[in-house]
């Protein structure tokens, strides 16, 4: 693994017993919040090998519910995060998978709400870094390594020249880019990795940048 900081060696300031178990769930958790673009007020999360076996031990039971209701890793309400899910009536539901991953800290998390639902694959790789691999049935290839957007859009003409003139004119330099579609036509993802965290208010630009559906980022 390739480490940019000794913070990812200590891994980051958060609340729980283990960056790879809890911070690396927290924030796995929180891009599907972010994707979702809401609060979901349902979860199915299905955990594999390690995650599978330890999650209660190692906290990435309520790890996971504090990124869905969007804290941080460093959150002082992280430990209660279960609790703080029921009382907002927040159905979250675990589900130990005995099927294979290619990673042992793997969870697939289902999230929606009556009108809209998200599927999203994450793994933690430690130092509490996360790759996404896969979305919404887009398979991804984020190295986990440096920050990233994720951007749902219509497969459309001048969709892709539209975000990459926003982040040419706020001087942020692409690492890695990738687009996939599910039909000409069709709804596609963007997945961006910049050399740097991104505010908030260069995302609501983008948001508004032309067949824009659905925008979400990763810091690192």
């Amino acid at each position: 693994m390739k480490y940019n900081s000794v913070f990812d060696i200590i891994g980051p300031v958060m609340i729980g017993p283990s960056s790879s178990h809890t911070a690396g769930a927290a924030r796995i958790g929180k891009a599907a919040r972010n994707l979702f673009g809401a609060e979901p007020t349902w979860a199915k999360i299905h955990l594999y090998e390690s995650f599978a076996k330890t999650y209660k031990g190692h906290g990435t039971d309520f790890a996971l519910a504090g990124g869905l209701l969007g804290f941080d890793t460093d959150d002082p309400r992280m430990s209660k995060a279960l609790d703080i899910a029921h009382e907002k009536n927040i159905k979250i539901e675990f589900i130990e998978d005995d099927a294979k991953a290619h990673h042992p800290n793997t969870a697939r998390l289902i999230i929606g709400n009556d009108a809209d639902k998200l599927e999203l694959v994450g793994i933690s790789i430690g130092g509490g870094k996360v790759e996404i691999t896969e979305l919404n049935g887009f398979e991804l290839r984020l190295s986990g390594n440096h920050p990233a957007i994720l951007i749902m859009h219509n497969d459309r003409f001048g969709a892709i020249a539209s975000v990459t003139r926003i982040l040419a004119k706020h001087e942020i330099n692409i690492g890695h880019m990738e687009v996939n579609r599910k039909d000409v036509g069709k709804e596609a993802l963007m997945v961006i990795e910049v050399d740097q965290n991104m505010e908030d208010w260069i995302l609501q630009e983008l948001e508004n940048a032309d067949h824009i559906l659905q925008i979400a980022k990763i810091d690192s």
